[in-house]
């Protein structure tokens, strides 16, 4: 059976493939959004009703009546002092005409002038105006702090009532809490209970499909879902446990691609071998200890890993190939081809004559 050979195609395939991926990363996620906001809209716990259950309605009428006595007392207030002003004003304007009137008497005293009746008319009923806004501007200045006084009794019996209904509210607000914040767990599950079947199905597909050509699809699938995953749990649990479920994946995660890459080395497969062979042989060294392949032009020369293509090979290639072992391991590297009869390499699965194929262990 001949070795499969997979096309990488193009750059502008290559391109392609990874630019689509992520749009289709994308898409997946955007339709996943949808799904969780449809989730996201499930009502909560009503605050009002819950006060309403533990508030006395007795006491938030109350409430509401003192409200409305204080805002109609301080309208009252503002009219009352309004007119209070007004009259003051009157009173001025007054006050001033009487002392006018009062300064023409006393210059007509100083010249043998004596008031004339309109004169005096007008004197007596400008004081008598005076006194009865003096009079008013009284009474209208007791009727404000009689109503200062009583607003202050009411603001007083309503800071009361506040702070018995206050009291009543607290154990509304503690049920509000556990309720919300139970509320928030159902969402947090229901929408975990969605994802995360999903991620693991996902998971479980790229594990199994991770060598099918399809692989980008299956990968932007689960990538998709893996960080809509993460935004849940990140929104939904304290910081203080989400650092733990974050720190526990992750331990997850890496225990289980420590286990993967070990059983990589410990038990191969076989085109993760041919491609450690190819990379050893092309750089002349032993596939299984790395010790360097010395033969042809290169018998006497050393060289490493990193200084393979820094060594001067001599221009000589009248050799002859030949069958090699590793002195070292004692790996078979070169032999003869069972089709050909031509040496050919040891650890990869084509002869480089014939294209005869070998099975690789």
């Amino acid at each position: 059976m001949m070795t499969e050979v997979k096309s990488k195609g193009t750059w502008l395939h290559r391109f392609a493939i990874r630019f689509f991926t992520l749009l289709l990363a994308v898409l997946i996620f955007w339709v996943l959004g949808f799904l969780i906001e449809d989730i996201r809209s499930i009502r909560g716990p009503d605050y009002a009703a819950i006060e309403k259950s533990h508030v006395d309605k007795n006491l938030i009428a109350k409430r509401d009546t003192l409200e409305k006595q204080v805002a109609n007392l301080t309208r009252q207030i503002v009219n009352q002092t309004e007119k209070q002003r007004v009259v003051g004003d009157s009173s001025r304007n007054l006050q001033q005409t009487i002392n006018q009137l009062l300064e023409l008497q006393k210059l007509g005293m100083q010249k043998n002038i004596a008031f004339s009746d309109t004169e005096q008319a007008n004197f007596t009923t400008s004081l008598n105006l005076f006194l009865d806004n003096q009079k008013k501007y009284q009474e209208l200045s007791q009727t404000v702090s009689d109503m200062l006084e009583k607003k202050q009794g009411l603001v007083q019996e309503k800071d009361q009532t506040e702070q018995q209904i206050d009291k009543q509210r607290q154990p509304a607000r503690d049920e509000y809490n556990i309720l919300s914040q139970r509320h928030r767990l159902k969402l947090a599950f229901l929408q975990l209970a969605i994802l995360l079947p999903i991620l693991v199905v996902a998971a479980g597909v790229i594990i199994r499909k991770r060598s099918s050509i399809y692989f980008p699809i299956y990968l932007a699938f689960g990538a998709a879902t893996l960080v809509k995953v993460v935004l849940v749990v990140h929104e939904y649990f304290p910081i203080k446990y989400f650092k733990y479920i974050l720190i526990g994946g992750l331990l997850l995660v890496v225990a289980r691609l420590l286990v993967y890459f070990i059983r990589t080395i410990a038990f191969p497969r076989k085109q993760w071998l041919v491609r450690q062979y190819r990379e050893a042989y092309e750089r002349f060294l032993c596939p299984v200890c790395e010790y360097p392949i010395r033969i042809g032009p290169r018998r006497f020369l050393f060289w490493t890993r990193r200084t393979v293509n820094k060594v001067v090979v001599p221009g000589n290639r009248g050799y002859q190939e030949e069958q090699y072992t590793c002195p070292s391991c004692g790996s078979g590297l070169f032999e003869e081809c069972s089709s050909c009869h031509k040496v050919r390499h040891a650890m990869l699965p084509n002869c480089s004559y014939c294209g005869a194929e070998k099975e690789i262990k």
